[in-house]
């Protein structure tokens, strides 16, 4: 199987994904995106358009040089989930972006619940 095939299969399963969630103002999408290094995650509304709040391990200084990448995703889940609380969010749809629910994806959204989302 060459990358073509696996990018293809990854954005199907994405929009089968998002066929049946969508975020709304009571309830909006938290979105996950993982690449080889690094993850993000924001939450949308989709009734309005507009992403709530953003966090990515991008910027310079959030990767130290012995964290893992499980590390990384469970210190995004809680930021996450620190700035939803912030703007007064509480319950989220999970939206796994095509991407299987093991590794980053499941430490993120386990690390977003303990730290108070509810999805």
């Amino acid at each position: 199987m060459n990358i073509k095939d696996k990018k293809a299969l990854r954005l199907k399963r994405k929009h089968r994904v998002r066929r049946k969630i969508f975020g709304t103002q009571e309830r909006p999408r938290l979105s996950v995106h993982r690449s080889l290094k690094h993850m993000y995650a924001q939450i949308i509304n989709d009734e309005e358009r507009k992403t709530l709040a953003f966090v990515s391990s991008i910027k310079s200084g959030f990767i130290e040089d012995s964290m893992k990448k499980n590390d990384v995703a469970r210190r995004i889940g809680a930021l996450i989930a620190a700035q939803a609380k912030d703007i007064g969010i509480k319950k989220v749809v999970f939206d796994r972006g095509g991407c299987l629910y093991h590794g980053r994806i499941k430490t993120l959204a386990e690390s977003a619940r303990e730290a108070g989302l509810e999805f």
